[in-house]
């Protein structure tokens, strides 16, 4: 007898980007400018890149005064990304929690989805109690399975929070002193993704080379 099901088109299957990014009072100017500037190029090549076997999912916490969810997981292909704005301290520990939230619910992080990415963007101090929620989205649950990436923005970052938040994976906490090192970052970020589309196993996290850090001349 003849089966419709037999014949259904299989659904390609999602790979979750996260962007955690600070938009903090402090990251105004050409920091904020060249940050919109990359997240945008990014989501456009990742719409470029979307293919019947990966779905490439994105969403965006931004942390500022407060922190927002601007949209939840998107192909983005159907993404019209908005410029940030700044304003306000740095609640990370509140933008953690969110995030964990997210992951580990699996109406909001499909259960069938790839290892999803968290992408953390700061320049500044946290401004709350951020070690506790920084513990929890990196080592329980579901959050614990993602891979992670982060960049420090300025020569007045805090390495050691921004490097505790990508300890346990393969990443190196990335820097950046100009302006030309955020589109850097995000080009890799952009890579990694990319190239998971491209695996056998999207699972797989690839080793991206690690270049050494420029000289603080000309700092944003």
């Amino acid at each position: 007898m003849f089966d419709p099901s037999k014949f259904t088109v299989q659904k390609a299957k999602p790979l979750p980007i996260m962007l955690m990014l600070d938009v903090s009072g402090s990251m105004s100017g050409v920091q904020i400018e060249t940050l919109n500037e990359a997240v945008r190029t990014m989501i456009e090549t990742f719409a470029d890149e979307e293919k019947m076997e990966t779905e490439i999912l994105v969403s965006i916490v931004t942390f500022g005064g407060e922190v927002k969810r601007l949209f939840p997981f998107t192909p983005a292909s159907q993404i019209r990304f908005s410029n940030l704005q700044t304003r306000g301290g740095t609640p990370l520990g509140v933008a953690c929690s969110m995030v964990k939230a997210i992951i580990d619910d699996k109406d909001e992080t499909p259960g069938r989805a790839y290892r999803p990415t968290i992408v953390l963007v700061s320049d500044g101090r946290p401004g709350d109690n951020w070690i506790p929620p920084m513990e929890a989205l990196i080592n329980d649950g579901r959050s614990a399975k993602c891979d992670r990436m982060a960049m420090a923005i300025g020569n007045d970052a805090d390495l050691a929070v921004l490097g505790k938040f990508v300890e346990g994976t393969a990443n190196p906490l990335f820097e950046a002193h100009r302006a030309s090192e955020i589109r850097n970052f995000f080009k890799k970020v952009t890579m990694s993704v990319t190239m998971r589309t491209k695996s056998k196993d999207p699972n797989q996290i690839p080793t991206l080379p690690v270049e050494p850090q420029a000289q603080n001349v000309s700092s944003i």
